[in-house]
């Protein structure tokens, strides 16, 4: 079976896209093609429909996976068949706070990096808020303060955002570029998705992201919790964008 053609790899705010339904297992269809991110990374899935006929028929996607580089879209009623012509649509409100969200935790991740040195130990996005944990000692009011203050800083500072792709051997050789204390890239990816906040940070990343900082909005921190001796958890949200 072909590959689907990530088009939120290449361009996070395209919310259409015209496909081929290439199979059919059940109420799930793979397409050629896709707009919808199937969540990964602690990042959630895109919502969305998908019509055919004209827009005579209609389905919302209920579940998306990801099997051997094949994007699977399950629907909530019966499915085109193979090589019918479909329109792909996501919900670009709630994929468009999930990139503010996803920039987010990457300028808190890259600042927590370049003012103390510590690697995340985990993350996961909300519809209406982010936590991220980080393997630290401290993280009393003042700190937090004073992280929220840099956080929005780079916020203010409108740092352009490159995405590109790099072989595996090169994009390894970056120091620092897996910022997890463990490496959840998987060792049969020949090309790794680099995600860069130009002047803060620099990530291996498979998600949706704005172009600029300064789109994510003034950013919270609104709770942090004590998740061990060295694992500290921050929990963020966002003002409007």
């Amino acid at each position: 079976m072909e590959k689907t053609k990530l088009i939120y790899h290449t361009n996070s705010y395209t919310y259409e896209c015209t496909a081929r339904v290439v199979a059919v297992e059940g109420d799930a269809i793979a397409l050629d093609a896709t707009v919808f991110y199937p969540g990964g990374g602690g990042q959630m899935a895109d919502r969305g429909s998908i019509s055919w006929g004209n827009g005579d028929y209609e389905g919302n996607v209920i579940a998306l996976s990801k099997r051997n580089d094949v994007i699977w879209h399950v629907l909530d009623c019966s499915p085109p068949a193979v090589g019918t012509e479909v329109v792909g649509t996501i919900d670009w409100m709630f994929r468009y706070k999930m990139m503010r969200t996803h920039t987010a935790l990457h300028i808190l991740c890259g600042t927590i990096w370049k003012e103390f040195g510590v690697q995340v130990t985990g993350g996961q996005m909300y519809p209406d808020r982010a936590r991220m944990d980080f393997a630290i000692d401290n993280l009393d009011k003042e700190r937090i303060a004073y992280i929220e203050t840099k956080i929005n800083e780079a916020v203010e500072a409108d740092y352009p955002i490159r995405v590109y792709t790099l072989p595996r051997e090169k994009a390894f050789a970056i120091p620092d570029l897996v910022r997890t204390k463990i490496n959840l890239l998987p060792p049969m990816i020949e090309e790794v998705r680099i995600v860069e906040i130009v002047g803060l940070d620099l990530q291996a990343d498979g998600g949706t992201h704005v172009n600029h900082t300064k789109e994510v909005g003034h950013i919270y921190i609104t709770k942090a919790e004590n998740k061990g001796r060295i694992n500290k958890r921050l929990e963020i949200v966002l003002g409007e964008g």
